[in-house]
């Protein structure tokens, strides 16, 4: 039997690291899970996981260099859900030294000296089954789920069975439908082509998250807040922060956020794009032609563009709050 997850990380952790996980699929240039391969459409290679570590920065900048919102006292077990980098649970390690944090991700690609309260694990948090019995974290963290599962809420159903009465959730997601308020952008047209090519981006993910099996959803972060209460968590607080995509603002402070943005979108945008567009019968040729367009709208500081950071915090009532 393998260890509980709870335990210390060795070679008999369930999905240990074996040639069948790290035998990575390599398509279009850049690498992709292999742990049930397609589940996820974005890469898992070196480029990408300085990208996360990027976007965590900017995310960290928005909020006021903090790594979460909850009021944690001397929590036990803390859970991060699609870790990626694992620079999340990494960071809070020396915050909480008494918790066992656990990051599980479909991809084992952390690394592999972390503190001593850190391990990763390789899982797949859509499965029916978790690892963990019920009513066992104290605090779970989920982030950058867009275009990743099925049904988030199923997700957020899961995570309220885990967590012990009285446990905090908090969820990190970006809106990417590109807002803007002094009417610069110019606007999305439904009947072909617009004059700002990230509408059109946006609108192409959102099919292809729709119509390609397996289905996905694409926009997530502005219905947390209410699957959080209908799923039954309690004290469910939203917060929203603008993203400029670049450095338009006046104000330093989002201009430098605008910058960071500016960077990530860039960086993020040929491995967010392949395997949606291709899924919709794009050539590789006709992606990077469009994507010209699509940077110089990301870069054009003529539009004063932004998008919706959520960050949605709930507890677990405890069995005296719970309604009869």
């Amino acid at each position: 039997m393998s260890p509980k997850p709870s335990e210390p990380h060795s070679e008999c952790d369930t999905q240990s690291l074996t040639d069948s996980v790290t035998d990575y699929p390599v398509e279009n240039g850049r690498r992709y899970h292999r742990y049930h391969e397609g589940a996820y459409p974005y890469p898992n290679d070196e480029q990408e996981l300085d990208r996360l570590d990027m976007q965590h920065h900017m995310f960290k900048m928005v909020m006021k260099n903090q790594l979460y919102h909850v009021p944690l006292k001397d929590p036990q077990q803390i859970l991060d859900i699609g870790t990626g980098s694992g620079i999340w649970p990494i960071e809070m390690a020396p915050l909480f030294p008494n918790a066992a944090i656990t990051g599980t991700d479909l991809s084992p690609v952390q690394p592999t000296v972390v503190p001593e309260n850190v391990h990763f694990l390789v899982d797949d948090a859509t499965e029916d089954e978790w690892l963990w019995e019920r009513d066992f974290f104290d605090f779970i963290h989920l982030g950058h789920m867009t275009g990743a599962m099925p049904s988030f809420k199923r997700l957020l159903r899961q995570t309220y069975e885990h967590l012990k009465p009285g446990g905090y959730i908090e969820c990190h997601e970006l809106d990417p439908k590109p807002k803007c308020d002094d009417n610069t952008m110019p606007p999305e047209n439904p009947d072909g082509y617009s004059a700002y090519a990230l509408h059109d981006w946006f609108d192409l993910n959102v099919r292809s998250s729709q119509d390609v099996e397996p289905s996905r959803q694409f926009r997530i972060a502005h219905r947390i807040e209410r699957w959080m209460r209908d799923v039954g968590f309690v004290d469910v607080v939203q917060r929203i922060y603008k993203i400029p995509t670049n450095t338009w603002p006046t104000d330093k402070h989002l201009r430098d956020v605008g910058k960071w943005s500016e960077s990530n979108w860039l960086e993020a945008l040929s491995g967010w794009s392949y395997k949606p567009l291709l899924a919709l019968g794009w050539s590789k040729p006709e992606i990077e032609v469009f994507l010209v367009d699509v940077r110089k709208s990301i870069q054009d500081r003529n539009v004063h563009a932004y998008m919706d950071f959520f960050v949605v915090t709930g507890r677990k009532p405890l069995p005296r709050e719970k309604k009869a």
